[in-house]
């Protein structure tokens, strides 16, 4: 009995630490170190309400994933600490989630996570993690508000009923490496 009230307090002295860990964006959305983008459920409302050629399978395909998403988040950063403490986050969110795929070359890593859907072409939410992609973007800085950075990592989550497929093209449009192998992607 003396071990589970052990048990009980430690677990309820812990509840505000996992809190606080819950959501990184959050921690960050303020913080002038990092570049922070929260589209919000309206956004991506209105975005599906645009008229489109109705001929054009692919812009139908588009409209038809944006109208599925609820929400995209992203934190970029270039500060050793801040990337310490999103790859911490990203690790522990990892438990709740499958890991897809992991990319490593020259020093960086790109990771995709995916909560479960409806079926296997659907997920609840999508994290894509990149770490260390200063070394892929040598002495290439990127511009922000008249200030030059450089990108150190990158997280990004995706949620709502997302097909992977249409992702999948979406990020090959892109070319983000290793997105064509969403498509790919077996439960």
């Amino acid at each position: 009995m003396k071990k589970n009230v052990i048990l009980v307090l430690i677990a309820l002295l812990m509840m505000p630490l996992t809190s606080t860990a819950q959501d990184i964006f959050a921690k960050y959305s303020d913080n002038p170190d990092v570049t922070y983008v929260n589209i919000k459920p309206k956004m991506f409302q209105m975005l599906a309400k645009i008229d489109i050629d109705s001929d054009d399978p692919e812009a139908q395909e588009y409209l038809e994933m944006v109208n599925s998403i609820t929400s995209l988040k992203t934190i970029i950063t270039e500060k050793g600490g801040i990337s310490s403490d999103i790859a911490a986050w990203v690790t522990s969110k990892a438990s709740s989630l499958e890991e897809l795929m992991e990319v490593k070359d020259d020093g960086s890593v790109i990771k995709f996570y995916v909560k479960e859907g409806k079926d296997t072409d659907h997920v609840q939410e999508l994290l894509i993690f990149v770490n260390g992609i200063s070394n892929q973007m040598k002495g290439s800085n990127v511009s922000i508000n008249g200030e030059k950075r450089k990108f150190e990592t990158v997280v990004v989550s995706l949620t709502g009923d997302i097909n992977l497929n249409q992702i999948s093209k979406l990020t090959k449009k892109m070319n983000i490496p290793g997105g064509e192998h969403l498509k790919d992607k077996k439960k």
